[in-house]
């Protein structure tokens, strides 16, 4: 017994303080629709930030509820493809970085998360890089997506 007693005081110890865990819940910014993302990415390559000035890498947190991670999500991927469609009519414009914007501001959440977002950055990726006829996108587009991808990846 007097052996268990220190083990049980460092279970409760650590479940008191957590475990040192971060904060894992979800930005209300985050949750209100792609609305929210297109309108904060107005100021890409510059520091974008949703209501509140939350980053939208902030979206992304470690061990994120399902359903916060489904409406983060959904709404990620509905703003990467209008994103798209603009940037397919006006290649190398300021949808192309817009769209490389939030992408790499994604990826940079999704960064030390144990992969829990891993599907979502492919789900991202594919409607950032969608091409109706399969063909490639053309370099003006890529370039300018780049820029943006840079820029959300390091300060998004």
């Amino acid at each position: 017994m007097r052996r268990l007693l220190p083990f049980c005081v460092l279970i409760a110890a650590a479940l008191a303080t957590g475990c040192g865990s971060t904060d894992d819940s979800t930005p209300v910014a985050c949750l209100e629709g792609d609305g929210v993302y297109l309108m904060a990415l107005k100021d890409a390559p510059g520091a974008v930030t949703l209501r509140g000035g939350t980053p939208i890498s902030s979206c992304l947190v470690e061990s994120q509820p399902g359903g916060d991670l489904a409406t983060v999500g959904a709404s990620m991927v509905e703003a990467a493809t209008k994103l798209n469609a603009e940037a397919r009519d006006e290649p190398g414009g300021l949808a192309s970085l817009k769209l490389g914007y939030l992408l790499g501001a994604a990826q940079r959440g999704a960064d030390g998360t144990q992969g829990i977002h891993a599907e979502l950055l492919r789900r991202l990726a594919a409607a950032a890089r969608y091409s109706p006829d399969n063909q490639p996108l053309p370099a003006t587009f890529l370039d300018a997506y780049q820029r943006g991808f840079d820029a959300g990846r390091t300060q998004g």
